[in-house]
């Protein structure tokens, strides 16, 4: 960060900080009396801005950092807008386990020490398998949003004690419609239990696990994809066998972070007669998270299908 930016930054957060002084409640004009301002939420990326929208309805206003579907979140840079956010933030939402680093430093700097942090890597339990790396994309362990939104319900009930019964309501509301894509995934087990996928990144294997497929993806392939490295010659190559040789019924592909050696991989499932699937790390426009993960379980069912 330049010089400039960094004072650019404090100027801003030092002006936004003295406005929201006097904004802790709204008054109407007509009867004279105040109303609770609505806690104010950040969240990394907008998988969990939505799930925070669902469980604070109209008592939360939420920032989602990265809500562009064509951004990559490894790559994203500090913005002044979202330090901003970051420095009047109740609570704050985070994924963890490296993926979002952003986050805290940011929050630092904004030096909001009082806001709730929620860490879904902390949340979820989920820790590195041994000689192993951590997959921290955890939003796509349905388990692990069923535990977010009840931390999250917490966190907007200490901010806001007033409307427990709306936040309960909600977080019990939004459970209630995880259980389907849990179904979904027992349906593709029993259907298809042991049948091999394809990956370009680890971003859906909490879903492929969950339907028992089996990832016959080169963890080198996919490991140097999400890194942004070079995947050597003989690594490219086994992963390519796996369509000629039919050895998986399906390539589920990460379309946030394409490039030259993942789209040798689309070219050779779709030479091979193989489906794709393709998904993302962050909402496509128009979807809320629910939508999102029942088209892509009904996306992997119908190629697993053909």
């Amino acid at each position: 960060m330049s010089l400039s930016t960094s004072r650019r930054l404090a100027l801003l957060t030092s002006a936004s900080l003295a406005l929201l002084a006097g904004c802790g409640s709204s008054s109407d004009p007509a009867d004279g009396k105040s109303t609770p301002a609505r806690v104010a939420v950040v969240a990394s990326t907008n998988v969990y801005g939505d799930i925070a929208r669902r469980i604070g309805g109209d008592r939360v206003d939420v920032t989602s950092v990265i809500s562009d579907p064509d951004q990559d979140p490894h790559s994203y840079e500090a913005d002044p807008q979202n330090q901003l956010a970051l420095s009047r933030a109740k609570v704050v939402i985070e994924n963890g386990g490296g993926y979002d680093d952003f986050v805290d430093p940011m929050l630092k700097s904004g030096h909001n020490d009082s806001a709730q942090v929620i860490n879904a890597v902390d949340v979820s339990g989920k820790t590195a398998p041994e000689s192993g790396e951590l997959n921290e994309h955890v939003w796509y362990d349905v388990p692990t949003v069923a535990k977010v939104a009840d931390r999250i319900s917490a966190a907007l009930t200490e901010a806001d004690p007033g409307d427990a019964a709306a936040f309960e309501k909600n977080t019990t509301a939004f459970k209630a419609r995880l259980a389907p894509l849990e179904a979904e995934e027992a349906h593709i087990k029993r259907a298809h239990g042991g049948d091999g996928v394809a990956i370009t990144e680890p971003v859906p294997l909490y879903m492929i696990e969950a339907s028992g497929l089996v990832n016959r993806t080169p963890a080198e392939f996919s490991e140097a994809i999400e890194e942004g490295d070079d995947v050597s010659p003989r690594v490219l190559q086994k992963s390519l066998a796996l369509f000629s040789g039919r050895r998986v019924k399906a390539l589920v592909y990460n379309e946030q972070t394409s490039g030259p050696q993942t789209e040798k991989a689309e070219a050779a499932a779709k030479a091979a007669g193989i489906p794709v699937v393709p998904v993302t790390e962050t909402l496509p426009k128009g979807k809320d998270y629910l939508g999102w993960m029942t088209a892509n379980l009904d996306a992997l069912a119908s190629a697993l299908n053909r």
